[in-house]
C-alpha cells in the first residue's frame, strides 16, 4: 500500500476556505484514504491507500465544494516526493530559519518559467532555485514581505502550492513513520 501526502491550497486562511480537519479526514476516508492524519489547520495530510492521485484530488475537491461551498486546489503526491523535496532543499541556511524557507510543489514541471522576472524582484538576501516540480525559496527577511514570493506561481506558469520547511519536515517525518524498511 502506498503512502501519500495531500496538500490543499486556500484552507483556513484569513477566515476563508473554512474546513475543519476532522471533516477533511472524514472526506478523505470516504474516498478510500486509509488512516488519514492531518498536520496543522491549513490542509496538510498523510494517508495510505491504493488510489489514483489525480482522481482522488478531483473527487476530494468536488466533495469539499459540495459540502463546504469552496473548491480548494488539491494536490496529492507520493509520500517519497515530500522526503525528496526536503532533502533537495539547496540552501542549508534555510534550515536555520525554516519559517522563511519554502518549497512550492507544482502540479507539473514548468515548461517555460520566467525566472528572470523573479530575479528582478528578489532582494539581496533572497535565493531561489527550480528543480523539476519543486521551486525552492530562501527568504530570511520574511516570506510575507517578499515581492518574489507573491510572483512565483505566475512566473512558473503552472499551478503550485507552497509550504515552509517546518511543514515539509513534519510531513516528511509523518511519511517516514509509515514506510516499511526498503519502501520508497
Amino acid at each position: 500500500m502506498s503512502v501519500w501526502v495531500l496538500l490543499l491550497r486556500g484552507i483556513n486562511v484569513g477566515g476563508t476556505g473554512k474546513l475543519p480537519m476532522a471533516d477533511l479526514k472524514t472526506h478523505m476516508a470516504a474516498l478510500g484514504a486509509e488512516a488519514p492524519e492531518t498536520y496543522i489547520q491549513s490542509g496538510n495530510a498523510v494517508f495510505e491507500g491504493d488510489i489514483d492521485p489525480d482522481a482522488f484530488a478531483t473527487a476530494l475537491t468536488e466533495r469539499v465544494e459540495a459540502l463546504h461551498d469552496h473548491a480548494p486546489r488539491t494536490l496529492v503526491l507520493p509520500g517519497q516526493d515530500i522526503i525528496d523535496a526536503r532533502d533537495a532543499y539547496p540552501f542549508a541556511e534555510g534550515f536555520d530559519h525554516p519559517k522563511f524557507a519554502n518549497i512550492w510543489f507544482c502540479t507539473d514541471a514548468p515548461d517555460a518559467p520566467d525566472l528572470a522576472r523573479l530575479e528582478d524582484h528578489a532582494t539581496a538576501t533572497e535565493r531561489f532555485a527550480l528543480k523539476g516540480r519543486w521551486f525552492f525559496l530562501d527568504a530570511p527577511d520574511g516570506i510575507g514581505r517578499s515581492k518574489l514570493a507573491e510572483r512565483v506561481e505566475k512566473a512558473l506558469g503552472v499551478p503550485a502550492t507552497a509550504r515552509n520547511l517546518n511543514t515539509v519536515t513534519k510531513l516528511a517525518r509523518m511519511v517516514e513513520a509509515r514506510q516499511t524498511p526498503g519502501q520508497a
